[in-house]
């Protein structure tokens, strides 16, 4: 595998006065100075574009889970696991790939076939007759928001340079805080009002805007070849092996605790065979792949490395809160599905407000250290504040911890990005890009899964034995006692409450372990200077200027 040059093997001096003193800038010769200049109108519409995409992404995510127990219900279906799961199951299996495609076909043809994937799964689901049709409509949905998720990063990576970009990340932050407070709220009303199946219809017409935009402004350069030679430069067994290993790491976790014990076959075989096929997977990118998929020097930098953990342990510990402080106020506090949704706001906007105010720092001192330093201090200070929560704590108190949990995830969600960049070339954009929004999908499942066991096998111990005998084991311990809590008489419903207080204070106390390895992570990171250049290969075309005809790289012909 061809290694990136790198800027002492490769550069060029090019002089620059500013007022009357002169610099040096260094610049690779594949790369060009990013401009300075007051963005135009073209630009600003691609952002719109990619704003649009991405909320309607945050949006289906957020809103389908409360909408789903009224969808289940009129489907006639019994099982809503997989409902749930589909749609994560394709996305993340399919990340990867979307940096492959955006390297060989180009950024606009990628996206489009993103939309037009999320926009075909959004209909067939408005249109799903019974559970199995949904089931395979959420997943063709799936595998058009993850590709919406880590294309959109890409197009900013080519059209903003990492010491601009915080800003810019700020805003998508925005958009997608904003739409995961807004989503529970917009699900819970359809469902409520017996119409979710517009739920899924509105994503048309915004899917088409959408599109849109990105077939009339997003011109960027693609690369020049026929079909043939373009698929020929696709690594087909690298995706085959990640999508497949993918896939059945996804199923024993989904399945795991759930479906079956997690000492089954049923779990056990997926579980082992996905994580054999990941590393082979590894080696064979290492040592075969002509074309990686995800080039290991990638990961070859400790920096990166650090940035690639910390961008894992994040939403593990993000998930499960996002999961079972739901859980918490409707087991422990009686609180209604919409009412715990708006309980949850202040941690949305609290994390919106701070991914605006982190990026900003980062464009202001074109560091990112302290900022991430600061952001896992909170993350572990604010699960261990949870872990302090019982039953009969006051709902302020919880509400108060969340917002301090909405801080942390704001800054490590805006600053984890730079140095998983920094240390990298440019022209390795797309696909580091794309293994980023793949650790961070792939470890929401972790994060749902381990609290899932922990809540389960916590509640099975501490739930009363004459209450434990009239639900069945698994999943539904958790979740299908919760509805009859409040009809219970005391002293039993005082136990049971306790119960659930009590199981998810061990949850928290984990959560604030693995938290913990995020601040470990991040020690291990150089505060390395931001990239004042962006990959000219990718750049928007002008109209002044002629068509510029895309080289590819040696290694790539």
């Amino acid at each position: 595998m061809s290694q990136p040059t790198t800027a002492a093997s490769s550069t060029r001096s090019l002089p620059a006065t500013v007022g009357k003193s002169e610099l040096t800038l260094v610049v690779p010769p594949t790369e060009a100075s990013a401009k300075t200049a007051e963005r135009g109108f073209r630009f600003w519409m691609v952002m719109l574009a990619i704003c649009s995409s991405l909320f309607l992404s945050a949006l289906e995510l957020t809103a389908v889970s409360t909408a789903l127990p009224t969808i289940v219900h009129d489907l006639h279906g019994t099982d809503f696991v997989w409902a749930a799961s589909a749609y994560s199951l394709a996305a993340t299996a399919l990340l990867p790939a979307s940096g492959g495609l955006a390297q060989v076909f180009g950024r606009r043809a990628a996206m489009l076939l993103a939309l037009a994937l999320f926009a075909l799964g959004s209909a067939l689901c408005g249109a799903a007759r019974s559970m199995d049709w949904l089931v395979a409509a959420r997943a063709v949905q799936g595998a058009g928001g993850g590709g919406l998720l880590a294309l959109s990063s890409i197009i900013i990576s080519d059209l903003v340079p990492l010491r601009e970009r915080a800003m810019y990340n700020g805003l998508i932050g925005v958009t997608w805080a904003f739409a995961g407070a807004l989503g529970p709220l917009v699900g819970g009303g359809l469902a409520e009002g017996g119409h979710w199946r517009w739920l899924f219809y509105l994503n048309l017409p915004v899917s088409g805007i959408a599109a849109v935009l990105v077939i009339v402004f997003l011109k960027l350069r693609t690369p020049e070849g026929s079909l043939s030679e373009k698929l020929g430069r696709m690594d087909w067994i690298g995706n085959a092996l990640i999508i497949a290993s993918s896939c059945a790491v996804v199923i024993g976790l989904t399945w795991g605790g759930v479906r079956y014990a997690w000492t089954s076959a049923k779990v056990l075989v997926p579980l082992v065979l996905g994580l054999a096929g990941m590393a082979l997977f590894v080696v064979y990118e290492a040592k075969v792949a002509r074309h990686p998929l995800v080039p290991l020097a990638l990961l070859s930098n400790r920096t990166s490395l650090s940035g690639y953990v910390q961008t894992f342990i994040c939403p593990v510990v993000v998930l499960a809160a996002v999961y079972f402080v739901p859980t918490y106020l409707q087991a422990c506090k009686g609180t209604s599905p919409i009412r715990s949704g708006v309980l949850e706001l202040p941690y949305a906007f609290t994390m919106g407000a701070v991914l605006v105010l982190t990026g900003g720092t980062i464009a202001a001192r074109k560091a990112y250290r302290a900022q991430l330093w600061a952001g896992w201090a909170a993350f572990v200070l604010a699960m261990g504040l949870l872990s302090t929560v019982r039953a009969d704590t006051p709902t302020a108190h919880l509400v108060g911890y969340t917002v301090l949990l909405g801080a942390a995830s704001g800054i490590v969600y805006a600053a984890t990005y730079f140095p998983v960049l920094a240390p990298l070339p440019v022209a390795e954009n797309a696909h580091a890009l794309a293994l980023f929004a793949f650790f961070r999908s792939f470890a929401g499942v972790w994060g749902v899964t381990i609290g899932t066991a922990v809540v389960q096998t916590q509640l099975g111990r501490r739930l009363p034995p004459d209450f434990v005998e009239h639900f069945p084991g698994g999943v539904a311990i958790a979740y299908s006692a919760i509805p009859v809590i409040p009809t219970l008489p005391e002293p039993l419903r005082a136990q049971v409450t306790a119960a659930f207080g009590d199981s998810l204070v061990v949850l928290w106390q984990v959560m604030t372990g693995i938290a913990a390895i995020g601040l470990v992570a991040s020690l291990f990171m150089k505060g390395l200077p931001l990239h004042t250049q962006v990959d000219e290969s990718w750049g928007i075309e002008e109209k002044h200027a002629p068509p510029r005809k895309l080289e590819l790289p040696k290694e790539m012909v």
